[in-house]
């Protein structure tokens, strides 16, 4: 399985570009992915070819009307390990006996 964070957004657009990655929020929701949305970019979870599709179609999206985009993407694979969007980050409460803020 494997986790990708991912940031994508227009450049040229203004200072809000929220009208452009709502509309990959809106691709990603309805993909069946697992995911998170965080504060800087989204956290998806699944097969390499299914996440990078989610990515693309978000990309695809985006360059309808925007001719310029940057894109950040870290990739982090475990062989036979899924569960890990929710359970890295209980690892880490369980260690400190105590919920952090997610």
């Amino acid at each position: 399985m494997v986790l990708l964070e991912f940031s994508m957004s227009p450049l040229g657009k203004g200072e809000s570009v929220g009208k452009y990655v709502s509309r990959s929020l809106e691709i990603i929701d309805k993909s069946g992915v697992d995911y998170r949305l965080n504060p800087m970019g989204t956290v998806l979870e699944g097969e390499w070819d299914d996440v990078f599709r989610v990515v693309k179609q978000c990309y695809e999206r985006m360059s309808k009307d925007c001719k310029r985009i940057s894109c950040t993407i870290k990739v982090d694979y475990r062989k036979g390990h899924a569960g890990r969007l929710s359970g890295k980050v209980a690892s880490v409460e369980k260690r400190l006996k105590r919920k952090l803020k997610t």
